[in-house]
């Protein structure tokens, strides 16, 4: 299986001659009024049109271009995505626009509770559990292929379910975790915590410990800092390279915007 990152948080997955897009996102300008645009790159995938299928770990526009989503898919290709959120105006703010936006773009899509899984093509994918800054509907993704397992986990925070995942998956190939440690002001979800709405490296590394995961891939950085709306955490690198020093059997793979790895 080789894996290409597509920038902040996307990733596109391919085996035997066919992609899976995941968070595939080439532009936020919804929330642009907030955060301002990207400040590092957002590719396109390899073969527009072509993918097997598409998988959103939540309906922020930072994690679900509908756009790019349909642009990315095959015919007959679905977008798997966490449930619909009801509830109030300000309730639902965080993922309205995306959720709109599929509609009008005409994106055939299912939906997933943790656990469920899905075969796609030479892919089978499971939504496992995970836990939202915000407190919007999120899940991550287990994608199995040629007999390696890769987890995507959006922007999850550290939750108590990392010990389940590796109960019932065993070992981890590589997992993508958010590293930005992210402090958040937005105006659907105020008085603003003054806490992390996702994982600090430290975090990520310790989720990956726990999964027994073998190459931890930092995403999620670098891409929004905007205070006080969106203020990401201090020396990622450096406090990532240092807790990982500390687990046996780690590797920290940090991979470049239109980088590829093969597993």
């Amino acid at each position: 299986m080789q894996i290409r990152r597509l920038g902040w948080a996307g990733i596109e997955l391919e085996s035997q001659g066919q992609t899976l897009v995941i968070d595939y996102v080439l532009g936020w300008e919804s929330i642009e009024p907030f955060i301002g645009p990207p400040r590092t790159p957002l590719l396109p995938s390899t073969e527009p049109g072509k993918a097997v299928g598409a998988l959103v770990t939540h309906l922020h526009t930072d994690h679900t271009d509908a756009s790019a989503i349909r642009s990315a898919l095959s015919p007959g290709a679905s977008l798997y995505r966490p449930r619909t959120m009801e509830g109030d105006f300000m309730e639902v703010a965080g993922v309205a626009g995306a959720e709109d936006e599929l509609t009008k773009e005409g994106v055939q899509q299912v939906h997933a509770e943790a656990w469920d899984s899905f075969e796609i093509g030479p892919f089978t994918a499971t939504a496992v559990p995970a836990v939202d800054g915000f407190g919007d509907p999120q899940v991550s993704w287990l994608v199995e292929a040629e007999g390696k397992r890769v987890l995507h986990a959006g922007d999850t925070l550290f939750h108590g379910s990392w010990w389940l995942i590796q109960m019932r998956f065993g070992s981890l190939d590589a997992a993508f975790m958010p590293v930005n440690g992210a402090i958040a002001s937005f105006p659907h979800r105020q008085p603003a915590s003054g806490i992390e709405a996702s994982m600090t490296p430290e975090q990520a590394v310790a989720a990956a410990r726990v999964t027994a995961t073998r190459k931890l891939v930092p995403i999620h950085y670098d891409g929004i800092h905007e205070p006080p709306a969106y203020e990401q955490t201090g020396e990622i690198m450096d406090r990532l390279e240092a807790a990982v020093g500390e687990v046996n059997d780690l590797e920290l793979l940090v991979m470049d915007e239109g980088s590829t790895h093969e597993l």
